[in-house]
């Protein structure tokens, strides 16, 4: 009787063991093929919802699976966006997420990725709503805008009154006390951080005073993979997630719905 017993319950104990082993072998290798998986760390001035501290923004998804299918995986950093870019051109860091193009001019270790990202709108913020929004009529008032943003520091080249500010919180600060007339910044992120401060009487002027596309930057010791990153946002795109991820992060918002159709 007790032959038996083993006898019969040998077998099923065998394959729980065999599938136990096959079970922690495809673990290993999983955790393996993540391991293998170079980090590269980007900074990045996004706000939500392109990236999010839960890393489940539309860039955050976006990008990340674009780093992914070229066997690589992303990590973003957040630091003031002047510090950014001298830290990517550096080599510090290993690139920036999103900026406009023509950068490496500037920053000639930065190497851009082909493939746009993004669009962006770059928009002019105040309580005044009689200004023109161009950028003859911004020169002429006192006007705030972030450190590091370049398409703005280009356009103002000149003027007289011109405060920098660190991040936007300090830059929508300035324009509610007054201490200056235009505050400068994209448009989906200012609208979203005046309703999020609270800030009455603050909009945006129209129409913006520029939208570009904005592109992946790498330090060029990565530059190899920038030709396999343009083509997997390629086929992001074309496959149709893009436009997906887009309308899901945007569902609210019918300008970027929108711009979740563009190529």
């Amino acid at each position: 009787m007790p032959s038996r017993s083993i006898t019969s319950v040998t077998p099923l104990f065998g394959l729980q063991l065999r599938l136990c082993m096959a079970g922690a072998s495809l673990l290993l290798a999983l955790s393996a093929t993540a391991a293998d998986r170079p980090v590269l760390v980007l900074n990045d001035t996004n706000e939500p919802p392109f990236t999010t501290v839960n890393r489940d923004g539309f860039l955050d998804i976006i990008a990340g699976e674009a780093f992914r299918r070229v066997g690589a995986e992303l990590q973003l950093v957040k630091l003031p966006a002047e510090r950014g870019l001298i830290n990517a051109n550096a080599g510090i860091e290993d690139g920036d997420m999103v900026r406009i193009a023509g950068l490496e001019k500037q920053y000639p270790n930065l190497v851009r990725v082909p493939e746009k990202l993004v669009d962006w709108e770059f928009s002019a913020f105040s309580k005044d709503a009689s200004i023109p929004s161009n950028w003859q009529a911004i020169r002429q008032r006192s006007v705030g805008h972030i450190k590091g943003w370049k398409i703005y520091e280009l356009n103002l080249t000149g003027a007289e009154r011109v405060t920098t500010a660190d991040d936007p919180e300090q830059l929508f600060r300035l324009l509610e006390l007054n201490r200056i007339d235009v505050a400068l910044y994209e448009h989906s992120f200012g609208e979203a951080l005046a309703k999020k401060q609270g800030l009455k009487g603050v909009r945006s002027l129209v129409p913006p005073l520029a939208s570009r596309e904005m592109f992946i930057y790498l330090h060029k010791r990565h530059a190899a993979y920038v030709p396999a990153l343009a083509n997997a946002l390629r086929a992001i795109k074309r496959e149709g997630m893009y436009a997906r991820v887009c309308r899901e992060k945007f569902s609210a918002s019918v300008p970027q719905t929108l711009q979740c159709e563009l190529k």
